[in-house]
């Protein structure tokens, strides 16, 4: 607790991609427990914002029937029931134990492709536009590289995206954008 203090302590705005990441050995309470512990820290240190990773399987106020999402999210629930129940957990600690002094966007992702060396993610940050909305809006897609969703995730912390604080975006690649031009070249 005191390491994550002195972390909050040093922060303006926190981005978590804390999340599970393995088929066995899921405990939701470890990340339950880790935002509820986070939350008296970051009025503490008077840090307001957050950005927390979640997925399709946390249903959204605003999102529209999916047959793909169903599909995937059913496939989820039945192979890996203990992520999918950290995962809608997650969600709820946000919508019941954030408060209002928390400006918090849970941020949905589903498939997230990509390397993770420098040529990937400097290739996979320019690909294509970023949809940001409800599952079934128009250019949603089940998909974003890695690279793509760390440049998002910079450009929020950045302009804050405070359309979303209280809420739940999907943030995917928009269906049928083309490969930006890269704006630096190395």
């Amino acid at each position: 607790m005191a390491a994550l203090s002195t972390a909050v302590s040093h922060s303006s705005i926190i981005i978590s991609l804390l999340g599970p990441n393995t088929l066995t050995g899921i405990k939701p309470e470890t990340f339950l427990n880790f935002y509820r512990a986070l939350f008296p820290l970051m009025r503490t240190h008077g840090v307001r914002r957050i950005f927390a990773m979640g997925t399709l399987s946390i249903p959204a106020e605003g999102d529209s029937f999916s047959l793909a999402r169903l599909m995937m999210v059913g496939l989820v629930r039945v192979v890996v029931s203990r992520a999918y129940a950290t995962v809608l957990g997650i969600g709820e600690v946000f919508t019941k134990e954030a408060g209002e002094d928390i400006d918090w966007t849970v941020y949905r992702i589903a498939g997230i492709p990509g390397g993770s060396d420098e040529a990937s993610w400097k290739a996979d940050r320019e690909d294509g536009e970023v949809f940001e909305g409800y599952v079934g809006g128009p250019g949603w897609s089940l998909s974003q590289k890695r690279g793509a969703l760390a440049r998002w995730l910079v450009d929020a912390a950045e302009d804050g995206k405070e359309k979303w604080i209280g809420k739940m975006p999907i943030v995917s690649r928009y269906a049928g954008s083309e490969r930006r031009e890269a704006l630096l070249t190395v």
